[in-house]
């Protein structure tokens, strides 16, 4: 795959003061508590097994530490969050049933198919393709519209990229993005992919 790249992206408005405790099951509370602190209000469920404060705002640092509670620490660094997943942990997205993991193409992925509630996607990953939020490795925001826009279904990925595109901090703009599909050769899903930034260019429907 041939990506157009770019600097690598700045993800802005994230908060200067240390970001509110993330609590998941562990030494201080199992999950059963969690989820009872949760029922009587006292913590909110942020995604699967991490809980905040009342009250927190949720970050791309923070849902990207709750997503990589649900991956063990052994593969933690040899997988990227991606697609759809990515697109959460901006703030773009709806949370997702299974995470979305790439794997780079020199890595091997048999080994970790057995991972439960994640899906697997070997690619090809470039030097600005990548940034690291919260202790896990996740597609940059061109890197991540450009997935979804080539291999996402159209109901789910126009939102989408119409929420990455509409966040100037993430650096995503239609032209960039356009010219990373226009670079990428020979994919099934390329000339879709154009029809979908036509349907963003055109704005929302009436």
């Amino acid at each position: 795959m041939v990506i157009v790249h770019g600097p690598p992206p700045t993800v802005t408005g994230l908060p200067a003061q240390p970001p509110p405790e993330l609590y998941s099951p562990g030494a201080l509370f199992t999950w059963p508590e969690l989820q009872a602190m949760a029922s009587d209000g006292v913590l909110t469920q942020l995604y699967q097994r991490g809980y905040l404060p009342p009250g927190s705002r949720a970050t791309p640092q923070l849902r990207a530490r709750a997503a990589a509670i649900l991956i063990r620490p052994a593969i933690r660094q040899r997988v990227v969050a991606g697609r759809m997943t990515a697109a959460w942990i901006f703030g773009c997205a709806a949370e997702p049933d299974r995470l979305a993991l790439l794997v780079d193409a020199n890595r091997r992925i048999s080994s970790l198919r057995s991972t439960r509630g994640c899906t697997f996607h070997e690619v090809r990953l470039g030097p600005f393709d990548v940034v690291s939020l919260g202790g896990l490795m996740v597609s940059s925001p061109l890197r991540t519209s450009l997935d979804i826009a080539l291999h996402v279904d159209a109901e789910r990925a126009i939102p989408a990229l119409r929420a990455l595109l509409a966040q100037p901090e993430l650096g995503v703009r239609l032209r960039l993005l356009q010219l990373a599909v226009e670079a990428t050769p020979r994919m099934p899903h390329k000339k879709a992919a154009l029809a979908k930034l036509e349907l963003l260019r055109a704005g929302p429907a009436p």
